[in-house]
């Protein structure tokens, strides 16, 4: 169930709170990823202390490896990772869209080669719904194809057509297996949650038709799906700008794999609730930290005698106890620890940039906090020395 508390008066930025059975969401919230049952470098008990809310799983990579007889007898997806919060569960269809060589996809669903052994596979909106309803996270993703970018016009609309047929039959799997009691209840009384995911490409028409589309199928909520997938970020803001009228006031809106920090707070201007993106982590392998500023590259030289935190003033385990110089040691001399730390960091920026954001929400003073915040991140190449 979602709750809209309030909403900026300036802006469409909302603050909402949505409640399942392990757990409520204070939205706008960012949830890590944990494409294969484990954010990176991070434990539970970590997240937990870092103040995650929800983390994302995926259906694909779940599916091939451990495969769902491993995760069946480890009690679900929670036992499986020792996470007793709100899971969601993305679909596969991005996966598949990155599958391109290795897939074909028909009315019926997707055929594949296994990407670890090459072993056939079939995937479709019914299998996708059972396979999520096996790892029993609180929300579950429509299967959906996510076009290339860029793509013709006409290849955008027939493959939305498939989309929506394809939502169609998720949404009529899901309600199958509450009318059988066969799908797993992820609390007493809390169903799992089925979202849609908009696509259209880069067309505003079909992302508005879309939109309309699957409001009227009622899902428990919406995702804006096809973005981030190399297009500008003109073009990544129009789609969402498209769609986003044409959903339900009272349903959550989740931006599927976004973004950059400046790009979380302008789409929260434009009235996405949810967010989920591997930059935290996929960057502090690299060696790279988000601040207030922008990213530092600790691989970089400048930082050899710097003695002071990451950043001055953030609460979080790296900054409270390592130096600069300690993080940038550890990096070149490729120890665990310094990506550990940078994880941990980064998804703490992340996090506690949502908080700020709810709270500005909740102030009224979203818009000064928008326009200090983006004005002051400067999104900079980092040279390695």
């Amino acid at each position: 169930m979602f709750q809209l508390i309030g909403k900026d008066a300036a802006t469409k930025a909302r603050r909402g709170r949505l409640t399942t059975g392990r757990g409520t969401i204070e939205t706008p919230a960012f949830m890590p990823v944990g494409t294969q049952g484990s954010v990176k470098a991070v434990s539970s008990r970590e997240l937990h202390e870092l103040g995650a809310q929800i983390v994302l799983g995926n259906t694909y990579h779940l599916f091939v490896r451990p495969g769902l007889d491993v995760i069946r007898k480890c009690g679900g997806l929670h036992g499986f990772m020792n996470w007793d919060g709100p899971i969601l569960t993305d679909s596969g269809g991005y996966q598949i869209f990155s599958l391109a060589k290795l897939r074909k996809i028909t009315e019926e669903g997707v055929r594949f080669q296994n990407h670890i052994d090459g072993s056939p596979a079939f995937i479709s909106p019914e299998v996708a719904m059972e396979i999520q309803a096996t790892l029993g996270g609180e929300i579950a993703m429509v299967l959906d194809e996510c076009p290339p970018w860029p793509c013709e016009y006409e290849y955008a609309a027939r493959s939305l057509e498939m989309t929506h047929r394809w939502a169609e039959r998720c949404k009529m799997e899901a309600e199958r297996r509450k009318e059988e009691n066969a799908q797993r209840p992820t609390e007493e009384g809390f169903p799992q949650m089925v979202f849609g995911i908009v696509q259209g490409a880069t067309f505003g028409e079909l992302r508005r038709t879309s939109a309309q589309t699957l409001a009227a199928m009622d899902f428990d909520g919406y995702a804006i799906g096809g973005v981030s997938v190399g297009e500008p970020e003109p073009e990544m803001m129009s789609a969402v700008e498209w769609s986003e009228p044409h959903l339900p006031e009272n349903k959550p809106r989740y931006a599927m794999g976004l973004g950059t920090p400046p790009q979380l707070i302008e789409l929260i201007a434009r009235g996405v609730d949810m967010f989920d993106c591997v930059l935290p982590t996929r960057l502090a392998r690299n060696g790279t930290a988000f601040t207030a500023a922008g990213t530092l590259n600790f691989k970089n030289a400048e930082f050899t005698m710097q003695t002071g935190p990451l950043e001055e003033g953030c609460a979080c385990e790296a900054c409270r106890g390592y130096s600069r110089a300690y993080i940038r040691h550890l990096m070149k001399a490729e120890e665990i620890l310094g990506l550990r730390l940078l994880s941990i960091h980064n998804l703490h920026f992340y996090l506690e940039l949502m908080k700020r954001a709810r709270t500005a929400i909740e102030n009224g003073t979203f818009s000064k906090f928008r326009n200090a915040f983006v004005s002051g991140y400067q999104a900079r190449p980092e040279a390695v020395a």
